[in-house]
Formats: C-alpha cells, sequence, structure tokens
C-alpha cells in the first residue's frame, strides 16, 4: 500500500469511528470537502476507501447473519 493509499486509509477508519460514535453521516462529507481543497487525488482515495470499509462491514454482517443460521 503506498502512502496515498495509506493516509486515506487511515482518514476515512477515523471518520467512520466518529460517524458510528455520534451519528452524524454529515461527517463523512465535510471532511471529503476539506480534503477536497487541498487535494483532489487524496479526496479521492479517501471516498474509496469509506466505500470500501462500509462495503466490508455490510458484507461481515450478512455474513454472521448468515452463520447464525447454522449454530
Amino acid at each position: 500500500m503506498d502512502l496515498l493509499e495509506q493516509v486515506a486509509d487511515a482518514m476515512a477508519k477515523d471518520v467512520l469511528e466518529a460517524v458510528e460514535l455520534t451519528g452524524n453521516e454529515d461527517l463523512v462529507d465535510e471532511i471529503k470537502k476539506t480534503i477536497g481543497s487541498s487535494s483532489t487525488t487524496l479526496e479521492e482515495a479517501f471516498m474509496t476507501a469509506v466505500r470500501i470499509r462500509r462495503a466490508e462491514a455490510r458484507g461481515r454482517a450478512q455474513l454472521q447473519a448468515l452463520l447464525r443460521k447454522y449454530t
């Protein structure tokens, strides 16, 4: 993973944790705008990391729900 991906993923992880803590979904867009005003490259990588982390969370939740049927 290169520096861009590391920075973007770390920021995505922190922002998504803040969203979970506060319930404020607008945090993602606020941080996206802040990042984008300085670096569109980082903004794109951040949003990709957010989408990946959210998709992973949905996939894991689905897997757990399916496995509950067998336990």
